[in-house]
């Protein structure tokens, strides 16, 4: 027993050592690159998720924020709290209605932004509390949050009850508030009384303009289907297109003036340096998109807003990509991810139809 412990104690050691070196190696490679600007289209402001799962939130707001630069160039901070407060809701209340056969998720996706605007309006973010200043933190920090949530969702499904706890929505709210703060039934923005449904109106978004678009071959390609992952639990489709008509979509978007939230996987060769590049002699296809899906090598884990691109001293081509992280890595909040990493580890990308081709258009 000795022995082993002592042999797994070298193996950990060892693997975190070929792990640190690897990231060394990654970050000098960054330090090292030098980009030339293609292409770079208008957002606002890095912000920061902090200690809480919600770069869907912050990036797909992010989007709509471009968006409306793109439509009239104004600018607006609209409020992550806000989208938090109201998805979580929803998500509890998905969780009662499937009896408790569904995820009390963190995560969630770019829909789940859509549908609390929608649903429930939104505000800007000095309507609300500051993320984290309920708690005495200066950025939203979920770390005692979201598990007395999840544990206050799962208690209202008992086992064998024919009907969910009495009153379950006074007590779930109660949390959100706690932590997060109320939403405002009514405010002041710019010398104007609004409702955040009135204030949703005032920014000129055609929430019917958007669409999740995605590439797997478990699924025909140019049919709708719900992407099987766990932070989706809206159920809302995508719809499945070729990697390469994928990828040649996300390119005219951005040539069109759109930017494009993106969700994908980030668990391996994205580093905290502002750089994501495959590993040499990995070739992004459709069968190992699908291969790396299907064994959980690649999962659905980030949410992010890419707004330009790039090209390397090589003449590769990157993405531009804007983070919730801060203003942290090589690029101050920025990353440059390949376009074959986006390739091979995109889940779904979220824009508006409008920079969709022509003849997509019609089919959807």
């Amino acid at each position: 027993m000795r022995k082993i412990f002592v042999i797994t104690s070298l193996l950990m050691a060892l693997t975190a050592s070929a792990q640190e070196n690897l990231q060394r190696q990654a970050s000098a490679s960054a330090a090292n690159k030098k980009f030339a600007t293609i292409k770079e289209l208008p957002i606002t402001s890095i912000k920061n998720q902090y200690r809480s799962g919600t770069c869907w939130d912050y990036a797909t707001l992010g989007y709509f924020e471009s968006e409306i630069l793109r439509k009239t160039g104004k600018t607006y901070d609209l409020c992550e709290m806000f989208v938090v407060n109201k998805d979580y809701m929803d998500n509890a209340t998905h969780y009662v209605r499937m009896h408790g056969y569904s995820q009390i998720s963190e995560g969630g996706s770019c829909d789940d932004v859509l549908e609390v605007i929608r649903q429930h309006g939104i505000c800007p973010e000095n309507a609300m509390p500051a993320p984290g200043s309920l708690t005495g933190d200066s950025l939203a920090n979920f770390n005692v949050f979201f598990p007395e949530l999840e544990r206050t969702i799962s208690s209202i499904v008992v086992k064998g009850a024919k009907a969910p706890k009495a009153h379950w929505q006074d007590s779930v709210q109660a949390v959100i508030e706690r932590y997060v703060g109320r939403c405002p039934e009514s405010f002041v923005y710019e010398g104007k009384t609004y409702t955040p449904k009135s204030f949703a109106k005032k920014l000129g978004l055609n929430l019917d303009d958007y669409v999740s678009l995605t590439s797997y071959t478990h699924h025909p390609f140019n049919q709708w289907f719900v992407i099987e992952a766990p932070y989706k639990w809206r159920l809302k489709p995508s719809y499945n297109l070729p990697i390469s008509q994928l990828m040649d979509v996300l390119d005219r978007a951005l040539d069109a003036g759109y930017t494009v939230a993106w969700g994908g996987d980030v668990t391996g060769d994205f580093t905290r340096t502002g750089l994501a590049v495959l590993p040499d002699g990995v070739v992004p296809t459709q069968e190992l998109r699908q291969q790396q899906w299907d064994d959980w090598r690649f999962t659905y884990d980030h949410v992010m807003l890419i707004y330009g691109k790039a090209v390397d001293e090589q003449g590769k081509p990157y993405y531009m990509v804007k983070n919730s992280w801060g203003k942290s890595g090589l690029y101050k909040g920025i990353w440059y991810m390949s376009r074959d990493y986006i390739a091979l580890n995109t889940t779904y990308i979220f824009l508006n139809r409008h920079a969709l081709p022509k003849q997509l258009i019609l089919s959807l």
